[in-house]
């Protein structure tokens, strides 16, 4: 590749430009070991909270969303903890790939963790979504359909899909490629390509962003379908409230998912597509847009997490009452202001009727001395 050596040209030039680079270096390794402890403490943290739940709500109609949300956190968990640490290792040996891997065996298996970590992540979220959906607008079928072995099921068939769409190029002998920035591996879009390669890239692509709008067509019926059966009145009301709580905790965690996967992973997703139909060479525009997209994707295993930690319907409650509490405060304290500058108001104006009478004394009929007074004034 044509930039092979781009990472440590610089430091041949001058001690400045060496250590300028050292330092951006030191500043990437930080944050890559920042944003890996973090995603495995918030992943760990919700999958903690969701087994709980799980076990919790285990023969109720919530327990298949708890199994697949599990099995997205599980999944991001593993994307953080893999990735991570073969970024942390490409850092630490200085990104000389010709040296620690020469075969491209390493690569390969880098690539493979960033196209399943990335792809199996949406089409969980968009088999989440197509669950609720059901639960919502068929809650028979999914009573006696959806069991947990079913569920299980689903979600090993998603793994294996998103797997196998990772080994495609490995499948077709066409190796993962070494991007720019020589800190990860991904499908070939940059530099001599044939039409396997871009059509394993746009495959990629198009199958993440098919999962999403999914996610986003099943949100909305689910959505309308609760918002519909708010407006009617049943005649057990107590239950379908309580149901309707249910549901909408759920929704209310699968939309936020939906937004961070939208926000995340759909400008890498679009520029995978442009970049394999349009050949953007490798001026620094491309590469600085590429990096920026791909620390956006990153973001997505941090995120999904505390959508489960968050919105919850107990920490909603704990926030609500936190918020009300908060307020009452801030009224009780301009109530008593207020009361404070009436009360004051009403002493003015007791001391201003008490001395009024002086000087209506003086307005009045003079008393005896006065008029004597006055008579012999000339």
């Amino acid at each position: 590749m044509s930039y092979n050596g781009s990472a440590n040209a610089g430091c041949l030039v001058s001690t400045d430009v060496c250590n300028g680079s050292c330092t951006k270096r030191e500043v990437s390794v930080t944050s890559t070991a920042i944003s890996m402890t973090v995603g495995i403490v918030s992943n760990t943290l919700a999958l903690f909270i969701l087994i709980k739940a799980y076990h919790r709500f285990r023969f109720k109609s919530k327990a298949a969303f708890l199994l697949l949300a599990s099995g997205l956190v599980l999944t991001d968990f593993l994307g953080h903890l893999i990735n991570g640490s073969l970024a942390l290792y490409v850092y630490a040996s200085q990104k000389a790939w010709e040296t620690f891997d020469p075969h491209k065996s390493l690569c390969d298996f880098f690539g493979v963790c960033m196209a399943f970590f990335g792809l199996t992540p949406l089409l969980l979220g968009s088999l989440m979504a197509v669950e609720r959906c059901i639960g919502v607008t068929r809650p028979l079928f999914h009573t006696t359909a959806l069991w947990s072995h079913h569920v299980k099921s689903l979600l090993g068939l998603t793994w294996l899909l998103g797997l196998l769409v990772a080994l495609l190029p490995i499948l077709f002998q066409r190796s993962y490629q070494v991007q720019r920035s020589r800190s990860w591996c991904f499908f070939r879009l940059q530099g001599p390509r044939d039409w396997v390669d871009v059509l394993l890239s746009i495959l990629f692509s198009v199958l993440g962003l098919l999962a999403l709008l999914l996610s986003l067509v099943c949100n909305t019926m689910t959505f309308l379908a609760l918002l519909r059966s708010r407006v009617q009145l049943d005649r057990d009301y107590n239950r379908h409230c309580r149901n309707t709580s249910h549901h909408s905790e759920m929704v209310c965690q699968l939309l936020a998912i939906m937004l961070v996967s939208c926000v995340c992973w759909g400008p890498i997703l679009i520029t995978g597509i442009v970049f394999s139909i349009q050949d953007h060479g490798e001026d620094q525009a491309s590469y600085t847009h590429m990096l920026l997209v791909v620390r956006m994707a990153t973001w997505n295993q941090i995120l999904d997490p505390w959508v489960y930690i968050l919105l919850r319907k107990a920490v909603l409650r704990r926030l609500f009452l936190v918020a009300l509490r908060l307020c009452s405060s801030h009224f009780k304290f301009k109530l008593q202001w207020q009361g404070s500058t009436l009360e004051n108001s009403t002493i003015e104006a007791r001391s201003s009727v008490i001395s009024k009478p002086d000087l209506i004394c003086l307005d009045g009929p003079f008393l005896p001395d006065t008029l004597i007074q006055s008579a012999h004034l000339p």
